[in-house]
């Protein structure tokens, strides 16, 4: 009873309420990749992985997550992030060049269309301004690229992760080093940030964002999964927590979790150090 008070004069009953998982466990792949990082959906519906120490994006059916296909075997070194801009290109942050290369993945040949620069280059997106951004990991800059030509930067990121763009058009940024989530607009002008002890960031890595405008982030460092309401009537609120805080395997259990994509009411998450990837089910809307 008195671990039962206690408890409560720390965390307030509200807080306990809102750190409820968020989804359900339903499957998971075999352990067949190799510190697998960032995930996207292409436009052919399959999932792409950005398999870090693979060098290599693998693609696997998100219905039973079987590998169904392998690009760039060993030639990607450290490869961090991927995503798909309007045209179906894939964006991907190569570490180890320093770059973010934009590469056409239905041809054979990985051959890079277009590559922006940026030290330690950990993630990466083209908006749907046509605009290049690249997490410039090393420096803790957020570039903005409009062609060939640095036209926007935002610092004070240090070791900062994804960058993702919501329905208005605005950027989020996990960062890393600052333990929060930074909203800058299309031009890197900062609107927003979330940190605190309500989310208790440790080391946030990548994020996706659902239909509702949520963000669902993969805080690796605290081996969980944060579900955040970045508009919420009275403020960002936490929704969910999906794992227990400590390194496992099993339901509700993550080791260093890095990726997150988000397909309607399903959740696909790196589990980074499991080398494998998890498929969660909402439980709730």
């Amino acid at each position: 009873m008195f671990r039962i008070l206690f408890l409560c004069l720390i965390f307030p009953i509200t807080t306990l309420a809102q750190s409820q998982p968020f989804a359900s466990f339903d499957i998971a792949s075999e352990p067949v990749l190799n510190d697998p990082h960032d995930l996207a959906f292409g436009p052919d519906g399959m999932l792409y992985i950005a398999d870090k120490f693979g060098n290599r994006i693998v693609v696997m059916d998100p219905e039973t997550l079987e590998i169904t296909r392998v690009i760039a075997e060993g030639m990607l070194p450290n490869v961090h992030d991927i995503m798909f801009d309007q045209e179906g290109r894939a964006a991907v942050a190569v570490t180890g060049w320093n770059r973010m290369v934009l590469l056409d993945i239905s041809e054979p040949a990985v051959v890079p269309l277009m590559n922006y620069f940026g030290i330690r280059t950990e993630g990466g997106m083209i908006h749907t301004n046509g605009r290049a951004y690249v997490m410039a990991s090393g420096t803790g800059q957020l570039i903005a690229y409009d062609g060939f030509d640095i036209v926007a930067l935002a610092e004070g990121l240090p070791g900062a992760h994804d960058v993702m763009e919501d329905g208005a058009g605005n950027i989020w940024v996990a960062n890393t080093g600052g333990r929060s989530l930074v909203q800058f607009d299309a031009d890197l002008n900062r609107l927003q940030v979330l940190s605190g002890p309500e989310f208790g960031f440790v080391g946030p890595r990548y994020l996706d964002i659902d239909e509702l405008g949520r963000i669902v982030v993969a805080d690796q460092d605290a081996h969980r999964i944060l579900l955040i309401d970045p508009s919420a009537p009275e403020g960002s609120r936490l929704v969910g927590v999906l794992g227990d805080g400590s390194p496992g395997i099993g339901p509700n259990k993550f080791d260093d979790p890095e990726g997150v994509a988000v397909q309607g009411h399903r959740y696909f998450f790196s589990d980074s150090d499991n080398d494998r990837i998890v498929r969660y089910v909402v439980l709730t809307n």
